[in-house]
């Protein structure tokens, strides 16, 4: 996974982190829980507010 692809990170962050509210994650540890997640082999320093952004929206849909 890349930083560009929200909808499997959302859905990857969903499935790891069932019990978590997307919305009370601080965006510094939204990005080192994306780093960690398997599967994802972007450059860390790639990131930006407006990805984790969009990552974090897309993480609240996958809940819903």
């Amino acid at each position: 996974m890349r930083w560009t692809d929200t909808i499997r990170i959302a859905e990857s962050l969903s499935d790891r982190y069932p019990d978590i509210d997307p919305l009370t994650v601080r965006f510094t540890d939204l990005h080192h829980r994306v780093c960690e997640l398997e599967g994802f082999e972007d450059d860390p320093a790639r990131s930006s507010e407006g990805i984790l952004e969009a990552i974090q929206m897309a993480w609240i849909d996958e809940r819903d």
